[in-house]
Order: C-alpha cells, then structure tokens, then sequence
C-alpha cells in the first residue's frame, strides 16, 4: 500500500511539474506574441505618424521628441528624452538639433548640469505639436472606441510593467549581453 501511495504522490508530483512545464511555455509564448505585437504597433505608428505629420515638415522621429518637451512639465535635457522615450541619446540628439534648426526647439541652460542642456519647444513648436494632435485626434478615437476604456487602461498597465521590468533587467545585462 505504501509503494502505491509513494507512486502515486510522485505520478501526481510529475504530472503537476509537466503542467507546470507546459504553462510556462505557454506563458513564455504568450509575451513572445506580446513582443511581436509591440513590433508590429510600434511600425505602424511610425508609418501613420509619418503620414500624420509630413504635410507639417516633421517625420514621427521628430513628433517623438518633441512630445516628449511638449508633454512633461520641465524642459529636458537630451539624456532625459533618451530614457524617457526609450531612444538612444544620439538619435535623440540628432533630432534635437534638427527641430533647433527648423526653428521648434531652443536650448536653455542647464542649472543641475553645465554640459547638458535643456531642450524647449519654441511657440512654433508648441503650434506644430497642437496641429499634430489635431491631426492624429480621429484615428486616436476611433482606437479608443474600439478597445474601449478598459482595454486602454489595462494595455497602459501592461506595458507600463513591461517597461519596468525591462529597463531593470537592462541595467542588471551582463557583460555577454544575456539579460538575467
């Protein structure tokens, strides 16, 4: 009786591990998909932005930048965009200085760092950025009316904790490149 007890404790102990098993390749799976679909968004929001924004002069790169100065509360230093909107801080820079050409961006000095400037949209760029969310507000409601205010709530959840998490196992890489 006890061998059959014993058997059956450890059938049972495989048969959980091997569910165990299975859920979490499906679970590894499911955020795989979660990825690909993030890919995908982000593509087609470049590509519609870029369709948004042309008639203005400004390509989606530039839009990104500059709502990220339109949108926060202080001006930014370059840096400060790059981590916020997950770019690298020379793209950023190169756009930084293409919206300074274009008359949308002026820099400020910077009292917290002397090397590091802070980035401000101009009246012209404030304009410009208004006209983008002008442009964009139709396809912006016809996604809201679609998802729904719960789905963008739990989206914005998501990838909020998404974020998190990826920009802490980011700074934990190890010298390979492996994320632990």
């Amino acid at each position: 009786m006890r061998e059959q007890l014993t058997a059956y404790c450890h059938c049972s102990r495989m048969i959980d591990e091997h569910s165990t098993a299975q859920d979490s390749r499906k679970r590894v799976a499911q955020v795989r998909d979660l990825i690909i679909e993030v890919f995908r968004a982000n593509g087609n929001l470049i590509e519609t932005g870029n369709r948004l924004t042309y008639p203005l002069g400004i390509t989606s790169a530039l839009w990104q930048v500059m709502g990220a100065l339109g949108f926060a509360d202080e001006p930014l230093s370059v840096p400060a965009i790059a981590k916020r909107m997950g770019l690298t801080r020379q793209s950023v820079q190169r756009n930084v200085d293409l919206l300074i050409e274009r008359g949308l961006v002026v820099l400020e000095a910077n009292p917290r760092h002397r090397r590091s400037a802070l980035a401000t949209l101009t009246e012209v760029g404030r304009a410009t950025l208004s006209r983008v969310d002008t442009q964009h507000q139709p396809l912006s409601t016809r996604i809201a009316d679609n998802i729904g205010d719960a789905g963008i709530a739990a989206a914005l959840c998501a990838l909020r904790e998404m974020n998190a998490i990826l920009e802490t196992k980011t700074a934990d890489a190890d010298d390979q490149g492996t994320v632990r």
